[in-house]
Parts: structure tokens; C-alpha cells; sequence
């Protein structure tokens, strides 16, 4: 029992850090355009993992210098790509719907590895994928709104749509990690942000002087400094390095059914705030709730866990538990 205490604790902060994402960041959104948001996120988070990989990693520079390209471009896709639709769905959308969609991510795997690898997913894995974008729809209020409501629900819906997008950002960045294998989680995680934050910092400098984006003023940015240093470093690089943790003595499914946290926590926040839930995310999360829990249930019975050669759990399809943490994990 306490050789579980550990794993289950750094799963359950992980995933609730993830839900404090899109709380903490939709105000932020009042101020800083999504692109300029992603921008300073990741100068700050990118500091600290910086630091980390020089102390824990491997010959981080080396792998670097060697795979500089690709690092960029799984980086831009992972946490430019990612984070810029993400929130741009979220300033026109609620936390609680951004947070469901984050948790339909193993799914949006299964499908983009059917659609450009040929690897079918299973009858049990189509049903739960097609229950969890019910679930999408229902939050999203798809099918209730009439009116004015139906109105207001089309912008909302557009910024749900937009983020369900970004989610594929996540998905190919982290397909990623099958090709660098020499990179630990954290050496992959750090070396993708070192590489792709100065092109983040190019390009949202680039586009504001062209006058595409508005530009963060230095006052505004200073006095939003602590909420994204907590976002820096809790959902962006504590979480990361917590869900791999619990992960790798779990397994990617006790990892996939705790992604069903995010949205919970989001919705606990919003009812201790006075903010109770509507019955459409509730029905909603729970839907997806139910597609996590059946598909980890589909899989353990189907592809039973074994050493892999290097010495960590895999799981159906041979994806070490690291890296299929690191997929699921959305920073």
C-alpha cells in the first residue's frame, strides 16, 4: 500500500495542476493574446527545465546539437502549436470544457496513429473514442441550445473546436518521442523547449511589430508575473515530471484513467466558487469518464504489461510507460 502512495499522490497533483491551467490562465487571456501567452509561459518554464536537464540529464547539449530540428520542430508542435489554439479556444470558451477536451487526448491518439500509420485501433477503443467526443459534444451543449442560446453557444462552441484542434499539436509532439530514444522524459521535454522557445519569441515579436498581435505591455506582464510563474513551473514542469513519475510505476493506464482528475478538479474549483456545474458538463465529463475507464479496462485485458528492453513496463502496442506518459501528459 505505500509503494502506492507515492505514484497515486504525483498523479492526482498532476492532473489537478492541469486543471488549475485553465483556471488560472483564462483571466490572463483578458490581457495577453494567446500567442504572446504561450511566449512568456514557456521563457519561464523553459529556465527551469534548462536547469534540470543540466543536472539530471545525459549529455543533454550533445543530443541537442545533434538532433537540433527535429527537437524544434516537435517543440513548436508540442507547445507552440498546442498552447496557442489551446487557449485561443479557451478565451472564447469555459475552463470546464477546455479541461474535458484535454481528456479525450488518448483517444485523438488512437485515431491520428490510424490515420497515419495504419495501426486500426480495436472495436473497444473506436467505441470509447466515439463515447468520449459524445461527451465533447454534450459539454460543448451541442445538442440543447435554441435562441439566443444557441447564438451565444456558437462562439463557444468555435473556441471548443479550435481546442480539440490544438490537441493534435500534443499528439504529434509527442509521437515524437518514439524517434529520439535516447532521450529520457525529462531530457525530451527540456531539449523540445529549449529548442523551440526562441522561434516562440521570434515569431510573436515578428507578428507584433507587423501588427498582427497586440503588444503585452510592461507593466501589464509584470503585474501578471506571479500568476505565470505558478504556471511556468506547477501545470507546465512539476506536473510533467509528476505524471511520468506515476506513470512509470503504474502504467499508462492507471495514467489514462487519472486524466479524468482534470476536468473533476476544475469543476470542484468552480462549485467551492459558487459556480455549481450545469447538467451538460456533468453528463458531459462523465461520458468521458466512463470512454478513460472502459478503454483502460479494454486494454489491460488485451495487451498485458511486460518488461521492455530497456527494462520499463510496456503496454498494448509497445510504447514504454515513460513515453506514453510524456503523450498524455498536456503541459
Amino acid at each position: 500500500m505505500n509503494a502506492l502512495l507515492g505514484p497515486v499522490a504525483a498523479l492526482l497533483f498532476a492532473t489537478s495542476a492541469w486543471g488549475s491551467l485553465f483556471l488560472v490562465g483564462k483571466p490572463l487571456l483578458a490581457t495577453l493574446d494567446p500567442v504572446w501567452f504561450t511566449t512568456l509561459r514557456y521563457v519561464l518554464a523553459t529556465l527551469l527545465l534548462a536547469a534540470l536537464v543540466q543536472f539530471f540529464g545525459q549529455r543533454p547539449w550533445h543530443k541537442l546539437r545533434r538532433h537540433g530540428w527535429r527537437l524544434t520542430l516537435l517543440g513548436l508542435a508540442g507547445y507552440g502549436c498546442f498552447s496557442v489554439l489551446v487557449f485561443w479556444g479557451l478565451a472564447r470558451s469555459l475552463p470546464s470544457h477546455g479541461s474535458v477536451i484535454m481528456a479525450t487526448m488518448p483517444f485523438t491518439t488512437l485515431l491520428l496513429r490510424w490515420a497515419l500509420d495504419g495501426q486500426r485501433p480495436s472495436a473497444a477503443a473506436l467505441a470509447g473514442a466515439g463515447v468520449a467526443l459524445l461527451g465533447v459534444a454534450v459539454v460543448a451543449n451541442v445538442f440543447g441550445a435554441a435562441g439566443a442560446e444557441r447564438e451565444a453557444g456558437a462562439a463557444m462552441l468555435l473556441g471548443d473546436l479550435v481546442t480539440l484542434a490544438g490537441t493534435l499539436g500534443w499528439v504529434l509532439y509527442t509521437r515524437g518521442a518514439a524517434s529520439l530514444p535516447d532521450h529520457s522524459p525529462l531530457e525530451y521535454t527540456a531539449l523540445t523547449a529549449v529548442a523551440a522557445t526562441p522561434w516562440l519569441v521570434f515569431g510573436a515579436t515578428a507578428a507584433t511589430l507587423l501588427g498582427a498581435l497586440p503588444a503585452p505591455g510592461s507593466n501589464a506582464v509584470a503585474s501578471l508575473l506571479p500568476p505565470l510563474l505558478y504556471i511556468a513551473a506547477v501545470p507546465t514542469v512539476l506536473a510533467a515530471l509528476a505524471y511520468n513519475f506515476g506513470v512509470r510505476r503504474l502504467g499508462p493506464a492507471a495514467g489514462t484513467l487519472f486524466l479524468n482528475m482534470v476536468p473533476v478538479s476544475v469543476l470542484t474549483v468552480h462549485a467551492l466558487q459558487g459556480q455549481m456545474p450545469d447538467a451538460a458538463e456533468l453528463s458531459g465529463a462523465a461520458l468521458v469518464a466512463l470512454a478513460l475507464g472502459f478503454n483502460a479496462w479494454a486494454g489491460r485485458r488485451a495487451a498485458p504489461v511486460h518488461p521492455g528492453a530497456s527494462g520499463q513496463r510496456e503496454g498494448a502496442g509497445g510504447h514504454r510507460a515513460g513515453a506514453v506518459g510524456a503523450a498524455q501528459c498536456p503541459h
